[in-house]
């Protein structure tokens, strides 16, 4: 299973592995990691689940974001940055093993 380094903003990490096929939402959801909150539930809808993927990985996750998600991306309450993605977007493969990424100091 391919792992997900989770960085809160106070630099606290958490090393998870995520099923292939689940997505970086869901791996922080069903582990109680703060700082992911994800009220939709992964549909896209929200923007609650907001992170920034690391620089080394950016392109990796597949930048740039959907229109859908960057319309949600411009709403996000934490600044944006070049490398915010909405987690419930980001799949997890095999390639991302060992992927990097931090959650904003607030969703809301």
């Amino acid at each position: 299973m391919p792992s997900v380094t989770y960085i809160a903003a106070d630099g606290t990490q958490h090393v998870l592995d995520v099923p292939l096929g689940e997505n970086v939402m869901r791996g922080a959801l069903y582990n109680d990691i703060e700082g992911i909150v994800g009220e939709c539930g992964g549909a896209l809808s929200c923007a609650t689940c907001h992170c920034y993927v690391d620089e080394a990985w950016a392109a990796m996750v597949g930048q740039p974001a959907s229109k859908d998600e960057d319309d949600l991306l411009e709403g996000v309450s934490s600044p944006r940055k070049a490398t915010s993605r909405l987690s419930c977007q980001i799949v997890m493969t095999a390639e991302l093993d060992g992927l990097v990424v931090h959650m904003p100091d607030h969703q809301y």
